[in-house]
């Protein structure tokens, strides 16, 4: 039988009960990355009198988890199937939420956290991946933001609802609360159905350490890298800014809950603008936004300059994520998604978790709003980093990332 009888005809329908299911698995993931990152610094330091270091260790822990993790998930795909790589991260991933309750010191509070990590990564990416094979070809784009979407309802659900729930019943409530939508997101993928990826041959795919990055994705990797470094400042200091200001936190918390209330009705628009125009027409501006954005957090440090910022930010930063994802489905043929889909966001992960390293160390030279300023004029260089990376290439390309 030939390779073109046997490779499974296009998805024609994008809402298709796969598609659903990998949405709802990925928002249970999304919601426990969220409401435990919002409060594990200070349930270091509250349950073991970590000191700021060791706090901030017990958070990147994840972070650093994910990221061994997403380098070798590519190739898992390949080898042993989409299938049986989910179960198994899924269910590492409710165990890991589960033993917070037991963990009784720092040292095995961190080690959970880096398991709980891997588990993510793992999941996350085997998700990412298996969406562009159920997203018809000509909405590539604006499936790819419908999915994005589940992170997005995560960040503005999970801060508020660990606030809640630390704060009237404790960190075990919010333990069991995770290990609960732990339990949801394993059952979630159960149901899922996915179909073994195409190969460019009959060979099982071996393990090799040159398999683990895709070669075409890094020039779009490092765009987003960049951008992610960027928007890490607004993860880590946005408390700390407002704070400063006299801000209230409740507006800080807000801040994710207007960026995700603007990016989910913009998923009607972007995406297909994406699609039908080609990715210059849509990233471009996009990122000009998130430059915006930026700004006006460092030049109007009141309530409504950090909500306009919030929108800004969920046009110029969340949009571009999943405009840059779709791109990089594109640039490889469909059997290589699974490392590519690991490596745009391995990248991610490294510049959201080494960038309040970064940017913490020049804090104290910048405050504040300098450094949301510098921030601003690294997202306009990241923009010429973009344009010559792919941009250049992808001018006469439409609907297509470019291709």
């Amino acid at each position: 039988m030939s390779s073109a009888a046997s490779t499974p005809p296009p998805p024609t329908r994008l809402w298709s009960r796969n598609f659903i299911l990998t949405f709802l698995t990925n928002l249970f993931l999304s919601l426990v990355f969220y409401l435990l990152v919002t409060a594990m610094a200070l349930y270091a330091v509250d349950e073991f009198q970590a000191s700021e270091v060791m706090s901030g260790l017990a958070v990147s822990a994840f972070v650093l988890g994910a990221v061994v993790a997403r380098l070798f998930t590519g190739q898992a795909m390949e080898s042993i199937g989409r299938q049986k790589v989910l179960v198994f991260a899924l269910a590492l991933f409710l165990a890991a939420s589960a033993l917070y309750l037991v963990a009784d010191s720092l040292g095995l509070l961190i080690a959970v956290r880096f398991v709980h990590g891997v588990g993510f990564g793992a999941a996350a990416t085997v998700l990412a991946a298996a969406v562009q094979g159920m997203i018809p070809p000509h909405r590539r784009s604006e499936g790819t933001g419908w999915f994005g979407t589940s992170m997005n309802i995560g960040a503005a659900i999970g801060p508020m609802l660990a606030f809640q729930l630390t704060d009237r019943f404790g960190f075990d409530s919010l333990f069991i609360v995770c290990t609960g939508f732990a339990v949801l997101g394993l059952s979630a993928g159960l149901l899922l159905r996915l179909p073994a990826p195409q190969r460019g041959s009959g060979a099982r795919p071996r393990f090799a350490l040159s398999g683990l990055i895709s070669v075409p994705v890094l020039p779009v990797a490092l765009v987003m890298l960049l951008a992610g470094l960027a928007y890490s400042g607004v993860l880590a200091f946005l408390n700390g800014y407002a704070q400063e200001q006299d801000i209230s936190p409740t507006v800080a918390s807000l801040f994710f809950v207007v960026y995700a209330a603007v990016l989910v009705p913009s998923r009607f628009i972007v995406g297909p603008a994406q699609d039908r125009y080609g990715p210059n027409a849509v990233v471009l501006p996009l990122m000009g936004l998130f430059v915006a954005g930026l700004a006006v957090l460092a030049l109007w440090p009141t309530t409504a300059g950090v909500l306009l910022s919030a929108g800004l930010c969920a046009l110029g930063f969340g949009s571009t994520l999943t405009g840059l994802q779709s791109v990089a489905a594109t640039v490889v043929p469909p059997f290589q998604i699974g490392v590519a889909t690991s490596t745009f966001f391995l990248f991610l992960d490294l510049g959201t978790g080494l960038g309040p390293v970064l940017l913490g160390a020049v804090l104290p030279v910048t405050d504040f709003s300098g450094m949301y300023l510098g921030l601003s004029g690294f997202v306009l260089v990241t923009m010429v980093v973009y344009w010559f990376a792919h941009g250049r290439r992808a001018q006469h390309g439409a609907g297509r990332g470019g291709q």
